[in-house]
């Protein structure tokens, strides 16, 4: 980070990127996580809602039975080992697990319900916010979903990121697999409309094959999300395809962010920066379409 007033750096740039489940910020985001790591960043995953509840109830237990998952497994602890395992592959720091319960387990009763706006009486945005804090104060950048696709558990860290971090600093990425879906929404950053943000697109030609690999550590979500683990590389490399397509990015792989002008400038740092051995992906930037 830079020392206040000075524009002088202390040591190596700090990102952060802010999960809602354990693997949205590698399925979205793996790329540029991949890439600020290897420009020598420290890269840090925080997850919010990891928590292990006992005696869940049918809906929280249906979605690992579904899973051919025993009802008496640990289900969150099987994917917060997954996370530490994919986190490893990117050469990103140990993870950070937040320890709020999913949303099934906070009386969202039904797939329907997971894709309404947060109940009134639901507090976990609050507490999201205020345990995230500590967590963004000393990072250079924030990485965060836009919550396309109006999963409540996306939008409420969509929100919390909003409220704990400076808008400059973040870079709102676009929920995949819901991107490649139909009727998604526009997400919760998109409606906001940040002022300044514009679409920043990176290409991640040179890392996707280290973002599938660390995607296939999520054995428990490769069935539900990709249709196995033998797809996920190529829906991966589909999306990734389509989101330089969509932007006429000069690259043939991307990821595509809508950023505030310090975030924007990160990520267009990673064009010019090409560590031994490895090559640094490409950047363009274009005013983000109002939501």
């Amino acid at each position: 980070m830079s020392a206040p007033g000075t524009g002088t750096a202390i040591g190596p740039r700090t990102a952060v990127a802010v999960s809602p489940h354990l693997d949205d910020a590698v399925f979205s985001a793996g790329g540029v996580l991949a890439l600020l790591a290897r420009a020598g960043w420290r890269v840090r995953v925080v997850t919010c809602f990891t928590a292990t509840v006992e005696d869940p109830g049918p809906f929280a237990l249906s979605t690992q039975l579904d899973k051919g998952l025993p009802a008496d497994a640990d289900y969150m602890a099987l994917r917060r080992a997954e996370d530490a395992a994919a986190q490893r592959r990117l050469g990103t720091l140990p993870p950070v697990h937040l320890p709020l319960p999913e949303a099934p387990h906070r009386g969202y009763g039904s797939p329907r319900e997971l894709f309404t706006p947060p109940r009134p009486g639901d507090t976990a945005g609050t507490e999201l916010a205020r345990l995230l804090r500590p967590h963004l104060a000393p990072a250079d950048l924030v990485l965060a979903p836009q919550a396309i696709g109006d999963h409540v558990d996306h939008l409420l860290t969509a929100r919390a990121v909003a409220a704990a971090a400076p808008r400059a600093r973040i870079a709102w990425w676009r929920d995949v697999p819901y991107v490649a879906r139909p009727l998604r929404s526009a997400g919760g950053p998109e409606r906001a409309g940040p002022e300044g943000a514009v679409e920043t697109t990176v290409d991640i030609g040179a890392v996707l094959p280290d973002k599938a690999a660390a995607a296939r550590c999520y054995t428990t979500q490769l069935g539900f999300q990709f249709g196995g683990p033998g797809r996920t590389g190529e829906v991966l490399s589909a999306v990734a395809r389509s989101e330089a397509l969509r932007t006429g990015a000069p690259c043939a792989h991307a990821e595509v962010l809508r950023t505030g002008r310090t975030a924007g400038r990160a990520l267009e740092s990673l064009r010019d920066r090409r560590p031994a051995g490895r090559h640094s992906g490409r950047t363009s930037r274009r005013a983000a379409p109002s939501g």
